[in-house]
């Protein structure tokens, strides 16, 4: 099954629920997908966002520095299912040549992604079915196309 490499675009609050939400964007910047997440995972993305470090280290800071100190890394995060509206992720580590996958929530391996510098890949059944098209994008590019052909 293909993957997809997606970043962090955005954290927000549904609308609906008034729950934090994160929303991912591929590269091209054409697709989104939002997950909810819980206040805490919000609170530990907005920080590794902006770059604000705590005067004590939270959970996610600790896991990097286990990880660390194992003298393993993490390659890559995959959201890799959905089930009953809970996405399923895994934390992939490499450590003495070999890759290690580690059931995680998407939030927690967000959260970590981006205190790693690690990539954010998503499987494309998740793309196909739960993320949402970029249509002011392409409004913008027809609106650009159209202003061409009146020239």
């Amino acid at each position: 099954m293909g993957m997809r490499r997606m970043k962090v675009d955005k954290l927000g609050i549904d609308l609906l629920t008034h729950d934090p939400v994160v929303i991912l964007k591929d590269l091209e910047g054409k697709r989104y997908l939002p997950i909810l997440i819980g206040p805490f995972e919000a609170t530990a993305i907005a920080l590794a966002l902006e770059g604000t470090q705590v005067p004590r280290p939270l959970s996610h800071d600790l896991m990097k520095s286990i990880i660390e100190s194992l003298r393993a890394k993490v390659e890559k995060i995959i959201i890799h299912d959905i089930q009953e509206n809970t996405f399923y992720a895994k934390v992939v580590l490499e450590t003495n040549g070999s890759q290690l996958e580690i059931d995680a929530r998407p939030s927690d391996s967000i959260a970590l992604a981006l205190r790693t510098n690690s990539p954010i890949f998503v499987s494309e059944r998740i793309i196909l079915e739960e993320t949402v098209e970029d249509k002011s994008s392409q409004e913008q590019q027809d609106y650009q196309d159209f202003k061409k052909y009146i020239e």
